[in-house]
């Protein structure tokens, strides 16, 4: 059933988190129906739209209505607008970025406040996107075990995925994840925060990044990272979105997790991806 907004059409795709918006034209658009969009953001944790024709210069001016954008290190950027970072995968390659269950920039000493992923050309069919609510993940967990991860930080690191230690996987080989010199951040964070805008708490680790608790060894940490790991992606947890050529998705990296499918062996995606400056998090 639709949401009630007045300038916008949101219209919710699964129970955990995820609405489609409609009637909205992202290139153009005046700041009361922004400030609807940004409501549903809050509410929903992931928006979709469809049917979106944006310049490299719109998918930018878009982006910075939310905040300063954040420029990514390590993928390949756009060589016009080096702000927007190419996430491809050609027909021959048999890897795809963003493959495994995370969220994007933990890494960082003030993480991401969220990514906008524009779709410029997809396959014929698979190619998904799952997202994961971690305000539901957090909320099923016991009062026991949500009283024991308040009193814990994790460390989070991007060396282990896109230092030197991965340099001979397809996407570094062939040149579209580079630069492990600068895979150097270490950032630790409360693994239960307070959202900064909805007063929410989540759960903040990931599989991707976190690699370890605070004052544990990595051998300590992995049997409860696991499980929290295997916890956060419970179908009741989840959405799935279905991209279209002109498909936009935003999705807020303090509160998800997300999951590229690697389904379509053969055909070619590409994606272009601004990821956005956040603020310090907090339990």
């Amino acid at each position: 059933m639709p949401d009630n907004f007045e300038r916008i059409q949101v219209t919710p795709v699964a129970a955990a988190l995820g609405a489609e918006i409609s009637g909205v034209n992202l290139a153009q658009m005046d700041d009361e129906t922004f400030a609807e969009i940004k409501e549903a953001f809050g509410r929903y944790s992931v928006i979709f739209f469809h049917d979106q024709e944006i310049t490299p210069d719109q998918h930018v001016a878009f982006a910075e209505r939310w905040s300063d954008i954040n420029i990514n290190r390590f993928f390949k950027p756009l060589d016009t607008h080096p702000m927007i970072a190419q996430v491809i995968k050609e027909p021959d390659q048999k890897d795809n970025i963003g493959g495994g269950w995370h969220t994007d920039h933990s890494y960082d000493q003030i993480p991401s406040l969220g990514s906008l992923l524009y779709a410029c050309e997809v396959p014929a069919m698979g190619g998904d996107t799952h997202f994961a609510s971690m305000y539901k993940a957090y909320e099923a967990l016991s009062p026991g075990m949500q009283e024991t991860l308040e009193g814990l930080q994790a460390w989070h690191s991007s060396r282990h995925n896109y230092g030197y230690v991965n340099v001979d996987l397809e996407s570094r080989k062939d040149g579209r994840i580079g630069n492990p010199e600068l895979a150097t951040q270490d950032a630790l964070h409360p693994v239960v925060i307070t959202h900064p805008d909805t007063g929410r708490k989540a759960l903040y680790v990931n599989d991707s990044f976190t690699v370890r608790f605070d004052g544990w060894t990595q051998k300590e940490s992995q049997p409860l990272l696991n499980y929290l790991y295997d916890h956060g992606v419970q179908p009741e947890f989840t959405c799935r979105f279905q991209w279209q050529k002109g498909s936009v998705a935003m999705w807020d990296n303090r509160a998800t997790w997300h999951y590229a499918t690697n389904d379509y062996a053969g055909q070619r995606r590409v994606m272009h991806r601004i990821t956005l400056e956040g603020v310090a998090l907090s339990a």
